[in-house]
């Protein structure tokens, strides 16, 4: 798709160049300007409104071609991205359907036949603001003319030449004279306003409707190579055609073969996946069972260690107590010393193997728990 960007420096180079131009001449048009303030305070109002009107016109196809980009290269912003205005039948149409879209010809016409209209509908305003300038100079040039056809007349009227006086005559007639200059330069103050006002919203208008042609026939050339041309729309001169609800029938058919392939992808897709979750639990389990056979190697040792412990401390407290007398003080401390050593090697290593055999068990029930959701998610 190709960005409106161009268009819009196009047209903001426009305006600084008439900003430029009217900086120079701000002396004339501000002597313009005074001839009819009211009326000529509206042209330039209409002026303005049109002019970020037809900004407004480029800027609002920015988001539609990021929308139509996001979904030709299936990014996942898509889901994300706000839901385009212009091309909202485009998109409540195609949906979430990225992979393997087609579409029928009927389909695709009925589509940018939309579009257009939307895109003809969203000048109407632009075109009606240029011609209410022209309109509104036009109502100036007139209300000028009357204006000054109205001062004419009341000087002739208010005339006296039959009086000596030659001076007081031209005085009059030149004081006269001052209203109907005053409405010539109504008349012409609001035509030039109301001209140039309509020429730059020509320009810009021209701009927009450049963008948004180009916007359209990208857009007809994407669609066109995603349309699937039925046999009907094939069929050589002379030949009967298909009858509408054949032709419906089976582009209906089409359109379902194509989305039980999409199933038939995605089931696939999944077995795959279930199949890799599978291998990795066998290997967990392997694992799992390599370490409970270590851990229960390690166990039996413990217990023998314990045993042969227990049998050597049960032979030195025998032995201290037949020789009891004569040992000294410092070995009967000693050997208290190792009985409490021992006894809390004893307890710790029972409260270590019930930790063990507790983590064991968790650990099972964690691994049964996961072989059904397996199970459930493969059937």
């Amino acid at each position: 798709m190709t960005s409106p960007q161009r268009f819009v420096v196009r047209m903001v180079l426009f305006i600084l160049a008439l900003a430029v131009m009217g900086i120079f001449l701000i002396s004339p048009l501000e002597r313009a300007f005074q001839a009819n303030v009211f009326l000529n305070g509206i042209i330039l109002g209409v002026l303005f409104l049109g002019i970020i009107y037809n900004l407004r016109q480029v800027l609002v196809l920015f988001p539609e071609v990021t929308w139509i980009e996001l979904f030709r290269k299936n990014l996942p912003g898509l889901s994300l991205a706000r839901n385009p205005r212009l091309l909202a039948p485009m998109a409540t149409m195609l949906g979430e359907r990225k992979d393997t879209l087609s579409l029928s010809a009927q389909s695709m016409r009925s589509l940018l036949d939309g579009i257009a209209s939307r895109l003809d509908e969203s000048r109407d305003l632009s075109r009606y603001t240029i011609g209410l300038l022209i309109f509104l100079g036009l109502l100036g040039t007139f209300w000028g003319l009357l204006e000054t056809v109205g001062s004419i007349r009341n000087v002739i009227s208010g005339l006296n030449v039959g009086g000596d006086d030659v001076t007081a005559v031209f005085s009059n007639l030149k004081r006269g004279l001052t209203a109907p200059l005053d409405g010539m330069g109504t008349a012409f103050s609001s035509s030039l306003f109301g001209l140039a006002g309509s020429l730059v919203l020509g320009f810009l208008d021209l701009q927009a409707s450049q963008a948004q042609n180009r916007f359209y026939n990208d857009l007809e050339e994407w669609l066109s190579s995603l349309t699937r041309l039925s046999s009907g729309a094939l069929t050589a001169d002379g030949e009967a055609s298909v009858p509408a609800y054949v032709q419906a029938l089976l582009e209906q058919t089409a359109e379902s073969l194509e989305n039980l392939q999409r199933t038939l992808v995605r089931g696939e897709e999944s077995n795959i996946a279930s199949s890799t979750n599978l291998i990795k639990l066998t290997d967990g389990l392997s694992t799992l069972g390599d370490q409970m056979r270590a851990e229960q190697n390690i166990l039996v040792s413990l217990s023998k260690n314990q045993t042969d412990l227990q049998l050597v401390l049960n032979q030195l407290a025998e032995n201290n107590r037949n020789s009891s007398n004569s040992l000294d003080e410092v070995t009967q401390d000693n050997i208290r010393n190792i009985e409490v050593y021992v006894s809390r090697l004893l307890e710790e290593l029972s409260s270590g193997r019930a930790d063990l055999i507790k983590q064991v068990r968790s650990e099972i029930k964690l691994l049964a728990r996961t072989i059904a959701a397996s199970f459930k998610n493969t059937k």
